[in-house]
């Protein structure tokens, strides 16, 4: 069956820190209440998002990734082949209240604790209320014990480093970084495709009232980096590609590639998808047309499309002014044991 680009239909999360942006900013069809999450494009089990149009409609990822096999994920993901992961998950948050201070852990650790992968992410900022700010390692530097002690003594958050978020800001939070995202943020989150998460500390919420969400103090102390003082933002590193255009890269790590760009409206960018890995490109702001072979498809601000590694040449053709992001992974990713 010919390979297209593929969209997915969301899966929403109602967690308790969650708001309502989702539906009212971003435009999506959520369920009454508290959202906090639309997991965009998954085959991790704990969400996985079915294929919206075309010949694989219905379809979930997971189930295409086997199917397919590299003619979806690409050479460079055997590995996750192998092992039955999709490499990667993109979702969409919003912080309508703190997140609880978190910590995530590496593939090596959550491998063997957690039957799961490590959970290295980024953040880019949609939008951000005044004054929105987030928690970002810590303060100054610290050790073990005296961390220990603070957690103990319900000391924790004169320990932590706070700093403003603001629309266009974008973070690498790399597994063993202390973090939590605060009220009025709205953002997109690039990760390993995990669910592996480990909350230091949750503001003595009890969001059920019932009893509290657990913590998960003694695991969160063994994958910490303590040497995370104070870390900022991203800051983009531009470049010019073959056709002159500002490309800036926001992140390059083993598990995935992050780069954004701006196209005017009409205008277009050229790329292909040789067999190698599959990308993943969302419209932040404006909107796109993929067109490939087979022929073209609209997508939507916000609205993600993976291209499968091997559907060959493509361009994105902005519909109005446009900011992309586009996410593919890297030639020589750290493959979990």
């Amino acid at each position: 069956m010919p390979l297209y680009p593929l969209t997915f239909e969301p899966v929403f999360k109602p967690y308790t820190w969650g708001g309502r942006k989702l539906a009212r900013v971003v435009g999506r069809r959520t369920p009454p209440g508290k959202i906090a999450e639309s997991w965009e494009i998954s085959a991790h089990p704990s969400g996985p998002t079915p294929v919206r149009d075309g010949a694989f409609a219905g379809r979930m990822l997971a189930d295409l990734q086997r199917e397919l096999g590299t003619a979806l994920v690409g050479r460079r993901n055997r590995e996750a082949l192998a092992q039955e992961r999709f490499p990667l998950l993109i979702k969409l948050l919003d912080a309508n209240e703190w997140l609880s201070v978190q910590v995530h852990p590496s593939d090596a650790y959550a491998l063997e604790h957690e039957g799961d992968l490590g959970k290295t992410e980024m953040w880019v900022v949609l939008d951000a209320d005044p004054g929105a700010e987030l928690i970002f390692g810590f303060a100054h530097e610290i050790d073990r014990a005296q961390l220990r002690q603070a957690i103990r003594q319900q000391r924790l958050e004169p320990l932590l480093h706070r700093l403003p978020a603001r629309a266009g800001d974008a973070f690498f939070v790399p597994a063993g970084l202390v973090h939590a995202l605060g009220p009025g943020l709205l953002l997109v989150e690039i990760q390993q495709s995990s669910d592996a998460t480990y909350r230091l500390f949750d503001w003595g919420r009890d969001p059920g009232g019932a009893r509290p969400r657990p913590l998960h103090v003694a695991p969160a102390l063994e994958v910490l980096d303590l040497g995370a003082v104070r870390p900022g933002p991203v800051e983009p590193r531009p470049r010019r590609s073959g056709d002159g255009r500002v490309v800036e890269t926001l992140a390059s790590c083993p598990q995935f590639e992050t780069e954004r760009l701006s196209l005017a409206a009409a205008e277009a960018c050229a790329g292909v998808c040789d067999g190698e890995t599959f990308e993943l490109w969302c419209a932040l702001t404006g909107g796109i047309e993929v067109r490939w072979s087979g022929g073209a498809v609209a997508v939507g601000a916000l609205e993600w499309v993976l291209l499968p590694a091997e559907i060959g040449s493509f361009e994105m053709h902005a519909t109005s002014d446009s900011t992309l992001l586009r996410v593919l992974t890297p030639d020589t990713p750290e493959r979990p044991r």
